[in-house]
């Protein structure tokens, strides 16, 4: 509101209130003039006000757009009046290029289609005809692709097996680890068992007991044989382990950074532990001059004298005195014993936790005597006490049984069984659930022994579809990949047939009702072998209510 005063007479004045109204709106523009000088704008009154409503007559009206009709716009040809030239008296036209047409055989619709379909008949004959040869062609490039391939799969097992046999061969012949072992007393065994079956099947009375005693004679031979091949492989493993420790002593720190890169960082511990390894090679060396030996030697006794103790006095002493038999030309072949005893005071300097940081976190006997009551168990068939790792505990057990040395040696005795074959196909197992990442626990719960009861008494070592009896190319696979991995939801497959299953989406659209019961029957066997164990206890009450979860679905 803002005030104004109008004249109302000749000498009066009255006062009235301006009621102004901001527009919402851009008012447009009806004319007006506009100041030069000061640049303001003056516009007319018809756009300062609001506009005037018009009444409304209650009729509805349109504009003109919604009453007249959408014009468009055409073009069209217009007729064009031709006509034919003709011979005539006065004109001549020349009629080289006229064509004669004469009226041909009249046919009617009927005929028209008949032949329009005879027409389409040979055309499909000939399309059928190109399309049959190149089926057959690309039939005949398929067959030939996997008969090629067949033959190479083929190969590639035979020379897998091949390179199986021999590896198999060459670790009887020259065994080194307990599994080659293993595989001869297995091999002994066997030979044993049908040698026996032989003597009993073809000799009775005197004759047959004479042969017993003589074949009795020839195994303790072999045991014997036996026996000095696993020293040796036993010396030999040793003394690769004694490297393989102290190569750990000497390897640098190492992490990862956050850009991915690694970074290696020698610490004085390190550092001191590469150096007793190189010294500890030096010393082990064979055939080298009297010259270098003698520098080895100088160069342990100047390494161990920093430390005196009764360890440290004794080795000295017995540098001393080869240096000395070497300086007196003593042949090498009687020095032997003496190195030895060098090497293995050195070795147990080494194992000197104050004198070798790094060999502390490789010692099995802890530094700490408090820590020997812990985790330690006694042996009731050796009678030795030992830490709880050496004792196999499987998943039936309710106490500490024997340690792995009784067992091995029970096995060797008795037995001869080769577990080489089972603990692959563990090895396998286990490595396909880890992929599976959903959390998988009884299959390492799952035992040696007990996966050897699995598969030779329930699967009969075989394949479930095949009936292969190739232990080195059976695995086993879960039987419903929706669920995880137990003895009661598995099955005993060849690697090419386990690939297949893992692949399948319905068991029961695959797989005969038969053959389903059947394996059922396998797993009942299982389930009923594997609840006397008390660790599955909750594994099968979890299955068993998934199972029932799934019946009421």
């Amino acid at each position: 509101y803002f005030g104004t005063s109008i004249l109302t007479g000749s000498d009066s004045f009255q006062k009235v209130d301006v009621k102004v109204e901001r527009p919402t709106y851009n008012k447009p523009f009806l004319g007006g003039f506009r100041n030069v000088s000061t640049g303001v704008e003056f516009h007319n009154a018809g756009s300062q006000t609001k506009p005037k409503k018009r009444p409304d007559k209650g009729i509805e009206l349109f504009c003109k757009e919604t009453q007249t009709v959408m014009e468009k716009n055409m073009q069209q040809q217009t007729k064009n009046t031709t006509s034919t030239q003709m011979t005539k008296i006065d004109l001549y036209v020349s009629n080289m290029t006229d064509k004669l047409i004469t009226p041909g055989k009249y046919f009617t619709a009927e005929e028209y289609h008949k032949r329009r379909l005879e027409a389409v008949i040979v055309l499909q004959k000939y399309f059928r005809r190109w399309y049959a040869i190149n089926l057959l062609q690309n039939l005949k490039e398929e067959k030939r692709v996997r008969l090629a391939w067949e033959a190479a799969e083929e190969l590639q097992k035979k020379r897998e097996k091949e390179e199986r046999l021999r590896r198999e061969y060459e670790r009887k012949l020259n065994p080194r680890t307990k599994e080659d072992f293993e595989l001869i007393y297995h091999e002994l065994g066997l030979w044993m068992k049908e040698e026996t079956e032989r003597i009993n099947r073809t000799l009775t009375g005197a004759e047959r007991k004479a042969a017993l005693c003589a074949l009795l004679e020839e195994e303790t031979e072999l045991i014997a044989c036996i026996g000095m091949h696993k020293l040796d492989a036993n010396l030999k493993n040793r003394q690769k382990a004694i490297l393989h420790a102290l190569s750990k002593c000497a390897r640098p720190r190492k992490w990862k950074a956050f850009d991915g890169k690694i970074t290696e960082m020698d610490t004085p511990s390190t550092v001191r532990g590469k150096e007793l390894l190189e010294i500890y090679r030096s010393i082990n060396k064979k055939d080298i001059p009297k010259d270098e030996r003698t520098s080895v030697l100088l160069t342990v006794k100047c390494t161990v004298k920093k430390h005196e103790f009764k360890l440290t006095q004794e080795l000295l002493a017995l540098i001393d005195r080869e240096i000395d038999l070497m300086s007196r030309q003593v042949k090498e072949c009687n020095l032997e014993g003496l190195r030895k005893r060098i090497s293995t005071l050195f070795l147990q300097y080494i194992k000197i936790p104050e004198l070798n940081p790094e060999i502390a976190r490789l010692l099995k006997a802890p530094q700490d005597p408090l820590k020997l009551y812990k985790n330690v168990y006694f042996c009731h068939s050796c009678e030795n006490y030992l830490a709880s790792t050496e004792f196999p505990i499987p998943a039936n057990s309710r106490t500490i049984g024997r340690c792995r040395s009784c067992y091995q040696l029970d096995n060797e005795a008795r037995q001869r069984e080769a577990y080489l074959k089972y603990r692959l196909i563990l090895e396998n197992l286990r490595k396909s659930e880890v992929d599976y990442q959903d959390d998988s626990k009884i299959v390492f719960l799952v035992q040696l022994p007990d996966l050897h009861y699995l598969v030779e008494n329930i699967w009969n070592c075989q394949s479930a579809l095949s009936a292969s009896s190739e232990l080195y190319d059976l695995v086993m696979v879960r039987w419903d990949k929706q669920h995880e991995w137990s003895p009661w939801n598995t099955i005993l497959l060849t690697k090419e047939e386990a690939d297949a299953h893992l692949k399948l989406c319905s068991l029961q659209k695959t797989y005969e009702a038969p053959f389903i019961c059947k394996i059922e029957q396998k797993h009942i066997r299982a389930r009923n072998y594997f609840a006397q164990i008390p660790a599955m206890s909750t594994f099968l009450r979890r299955s068993s209510n998934q199972a029932n979860a799934k019946s009421y679905k």
